[in-house]
């Protein structure tokens, strides 16, 4: 299983939640779609490693949804100075987000390697330095968990 491919789901879907404030059960749904729609259309069945992709994506967004408040009290905290909730690109908090719920919540989540991930999907799917931003709210997040 890709657990990055996952990640990518999973952050994409909480950006979608938070920008159309659907429902959570819709957005796994569309996550799920999504994931169906790149299959071949001759495939009906999904292979093993995208149902544990979708699997891992689902759980992620459920679970930063239903840790929000913490997890968003743990982002402000660790902001600089000059900075708010607010004020984060919405790509940027929900990568955040999510890799804050995995490391914080999901046992055996390794922070390192949460943090190279949340750093390079911002890479490929952030602003221009965002990745910078997240790894330095990860980073004192991480020497925490």
């Amino acid at each position: 299983m890709s657990r990055r491919k996952g990640r990518i789901l999973a952050f994409q879907g909480l950006y979608s939640w938070d920008m159309n404030q659907s429902p959570v059960e819709d957005i796994l749904k569309f996550t799920w779609l999504q994931k169906d729609n790149q299959e071949d259309e001759g495939e009906k069945k999904l292979a093993p490693e995208l149902l544990e992709e979708q699997t891992f994506a689902s759980l992620i967004i459920s679970g930063t949804v239903e840790h929000l408040a913490e997890i968003d009290e743990l982002i402000k905290t660790h902001l600089s100075a000059n900075w708010t909730l607010e004020r984060i690109n919405k790509v940027t908090l929900a990568i955040l987000r999510t890799s804050i719920y995995e490391m914080k919540f999901q046992k055996g989540a390794e922070p390192k390697i949460v943090i190279d991930e949340a750093v390079n999907i911002a890479r490929e799917y952030g602003l221009e330095d965002s990745y910078k931003f997240i790894n330095a709210v990860l980073d004192k997040i991480g020497k925490e968990a």
